[in-house]
């Protein structure tokens, strides 16, 4: 026991019943209540998971519509996670972590590790990737970043909050092994691999049951199972009864619920409805964080603006995806006597982050525009706004038509193109995937004017592409780029950086096409999530579908060439050797992913899974050997049949490539199964009989006995008729009089492998008659 939890613990014991319900609630929107006599100071939280949020107590909200102190804005997770690059999220994280000291923050409510099960979630900008272990290991790095400089981290939002549409009630209805596999990996990651000090549980219900009142998540999983030590917070206002949420392993509720809370405490404690040492053991897990995060706090603490103003920077050149370059149109060059039509209301009003709890209000703000001009003095740039951003009112005929004059006379066109703020946000999902109708019109208009032209995005979800992508040669996915987005853009644009974002989210061609569309977003309160394990580019890889671009797609300004794979094994894993060289005329960063195959499985399995992944400097001409770990632990897969994660015993692929689908080397390596054996019974089918470790041998000496006395008649191996046997139970077999089987062998069968197997069932078996 660590010094701090002794005294938390010794703190708790000081206080009285109903002290200990009060400091397990809010005591306002964003503080809790201190306890000077029993030495608890106060926690101060606030959003948010790129920018700090704070608000005074005076006007505090948690959807971002009244203002905040002036932060950093770094670039959302989308951006982020774009970067592939877990260095540079820690990075971010400890920048975060800097200014929260600063504000006097002891605890800041992120990252969001939820699933983009679908491009539909109007808060997929929070979200790193609709991949568990890319979200995962960003998550953890983020975590480890921000809790070096003593701040305290909330995991969010635990778990399958995947809509914002009935968010505060539906219910996530999904099976163990996608649950398991998709929805509570990358929570997991972070939980095991850094520690984060508070996890907030979500609004949602899963599989019926509140979060907030879910046992099953909040203790037998998340403490139990995982071995987590720290508090557990609600979402704000996502408790619906205190007594029960505490119970289920809810340690702090918030924000404050005007005494409602602590009075639910003391009244279910003195009832007997709740045991109070539950209490008590949440009354010191708050305790213990409060002391933890206070002896952090530095009220001299500062931080230096343009330096962090200049990482947001870097994170925004990082994270932005060249999905498309034709006849290398990009980079411009700045030295140019060129005329270049910068079109597009974004390029002068920067679309750079979400709506809602998420929103900061940044120290500085770069637009596009005005960085264009700085990056290429010698070229005339003519803008002009081309559509209104969320204002009905506007005149978009006139607007559409100068930006086509301007066009026209160009050299080049670059074409600042998105959604508008109120298309997503926090509170709300999106109802289709295409761009403003203006903006489709005005790009149409435009590439007839001027078919030189270069289309720059600014979104927080996926958006449809396939309706007029073929009409431009070049496009540039810039998501939501932060506070210093608009630097950023024109040093991608004219070269000083080189792009090296790559997808962390299929682009699909089209609403219909991606994996929840026929359940989403869900029936009378329930959202089915029936597509199981394919979410993803497992849906999309798996079933062949044609997409715009893949899962970890993106160009650069230079090439890199991939040689000698060497893939060696251990009882850790797999260690992936390869030789990476850039064979272009820049110097770069090469994104290099590691995924397998499980080939010959038991179950159904995508085609192929991330693994492992690299973001790789390289300078021209240089080669460096990237080695990349595969814990074996990342190879199993959720068993149904035992309740608990296996490594199948089997080939496996592995491919090493720079997208879901550009893989450029493969190997094979055998790995070794995990010894495990469902409970077999009488009746159990002959195919898991067959398939057990030691019911297999048994009962083989049955079945040539079957094959010796049916002779001709006994079904050939993988025949349908065989297929019907091997779905028999055992059971029904021995009633068969055709076959040379009774009810003795089979007790012979069932008392074999209880030898040796102790845990097996022991089924009655009726006679035949």
């Amino acid at each position: 026991m660590s010094a701090t939890t002794a005294a938390a613990r010794e703190a708790a014991v000081r206080l009285t019943l109903e002290e200990k319900a009060v400091l397990t609630t809010g005591a306002s929107w964003w503080t809790t209540e201190p306890f000077p006599h029993a030495g608890i100071p106060e926690i101060r939280l606030s959003d948010g998971p790129h920018g700090l949020r704070l608000q005074n107590d005076e006007r505090a909200d948690h959807l971002g519509i009244n203002d905040s102190a002036p932060a950093t804005c770094f670039p959302p997770a989308v951006t982020l996670a774009s970067s592939w690059d877990a260095e540079l999220a820690e990075r971010v994280g400890r920048a975060l972590g800097r200014e929260c000291l600063a504000h006097g923050v002891h605890v800041l409510l992120g990252p969001g590790v939820n699933i983009k099960r679908s491009p539909l979630c109007g808060r997929n900008f929070e979200y790193f990737s609709e991949d568990p272990f890319l979200s995962g290991v960003l998550g953890a790095a983020w975590v480890k970043g921000l809790q070096a400089q003593g701040v305290g981290a909330s995991l969010k939002h635990f778990a399958a909050n995947n809509q914002e549409n009935g968010r505060m009630s539906v219910s996530s209805d999904i099976d163990p092994r996608t649950l398991h596999e998709i929805y509570l990996s990358a929570f997991r990651r972070v939980v095991t691999e850094a520690g984060p000090w508070t996890v907030m549980c979500a609004y949602n219900r899963l599989n019926g049951v509140h979060s907030s009142e879910n046992r099953r998540l909040l203790t037998e999983l998340l403490r139990d199972a995982w071995g987590y030590e720290g508090v557990v917070v609600s979402d704000w206002g996502a408790v619906v009864d205190r007594a029960r949420s505490l119970a289920a392993g809810l340690d702090l509720e918030m924000p404050s619920s005007s005494g409602l809370g602590p009075a639910r405490l003391v009244e279910a404690v003195n009832s007997g409805e709740l045991e109070e040492e539950i209490l008590d053991a949440s009354a010191a897990r708050v305790a213990e964080l409060a002391l933890k995060v206070t002896a952090h706090a530095d009220p001299d603490a500062d931080y230096d603006r343009d330096a962090h103003h200049a990482l947001a920077h870097e994170a925004a050149t990082r994270g932005a995806v060249l999905l498309k370059n034709d006849n290398e149109l990009l980079p411009l060059d700045p030295g140019a006597d060129t005329r270049i039509a910068v079109l597009g209301e974004f390029a002068r009003t920067p679309r750079y982050q979400g709506a809602g709890s998420s929103k900061v209000t940044p120290t500085q703000l770069d637009d596009a525009l005005t960085a264009l001009a700085l990056a290429a003095p010698a070229a005339r740039i003519d803008f002009a706004a081309g559509f209104p951003v969320d204002d009905p009112q506007g005149d978009v005929a006139a607007l559409r038509e100068e930006a086509v004059r301007t066009a026209r006379a160009a050299d080049v066109v670059l074409l600042f193109l998105g959604l508008p703020p109120s298309f997503e946000s926090e509170g709300y999902d999106r109802e289709h995937l295409e761009l403003p109708s203006e903006q489709t019109e005005l790009l149409a208009a435009v590439t007839e004017a001027n078919p030189n032209t270069v289309v720059i995005l600014a979104n927080g979800g996926v958006v449809r592409l396939a309706g007029w992508i073929d009409r431009v040669p070049a496009v540039l996915e810039g998501w939501l780029l932060g506070q210093a987005g608009g630097t950023a853009t024109a040093d991608l644009l004219f070269g000083s950086a080189n792009p090296s974002g790559r997808l962390a989210e299929t682009i699909p061609l089209r609403l219909a096409d991606t994996p929840a569309f026929a359940d989403w977003p869900g029936e009378r309160g329930h959202a089915r999530y029936g597509e199981g394990v394919f979410v993803g580019y497992r849906h999309y890889d798996t079933r062949e579908l044609d997409v715009s671009y893949p899962f970890g797609h993106g160009l650069s300004y230079t090439t890199f060439e991939y040689t000698d794979l060497r893939v060696t094994g251990s009882d850790a894993g797999l260690d992936v050797t390869v030789a990476i060289t850039n064979t272009g005329p820049r110097a770069g960063h090469e994104v290099v992913q590691v995924y397998t195959r499980a080939i010959g499985s038991q179950v159904r399995r995508p085609l192929r899974e991330l693994r492992a992944f690299a973001a790789v400097p390289l300078a021209p001409a240089e080669t460096r050997d990237v080695t990349l770990s595969i814990a074996r632990a990342d190879l199993a897969h959720f068993d149904i049949g035992v309740g608990t994660w296996l490594v199948e015993g089997l080939d496996h692929g592995v491919d090493v490539g720079a997208s879901s689908r550009d893989i450029r080397l493969t190997a094979t390596v055998t790995i070794d199964g995990d010894v495990h054996a469902d409970a077999l019974d009488a009746d159990s089918t002959v195919g898991a009989w067959r398939a057990h470790p030691v019911g297999g041998p048994a009962i083989e000496r049955l079945l040539e006995r079957m094959r010796k006395t049916m002779g001709a008649a006994y079904p050939q191996e993988g025949s349908p008729r065989y297929r019907m046997i091997a779905d028999m139970r055992l059971s029904q077999l021995a009633k068969l009089p055709i076959v040379p089987l009774d009810f003795d062998d089979v007790e012979a069968l069932l008392a074999e492998v209880r030898h040796e197997s102790p845990g097996a069932s022991r089924t009655e078996l009726p006679r035949r008659s």
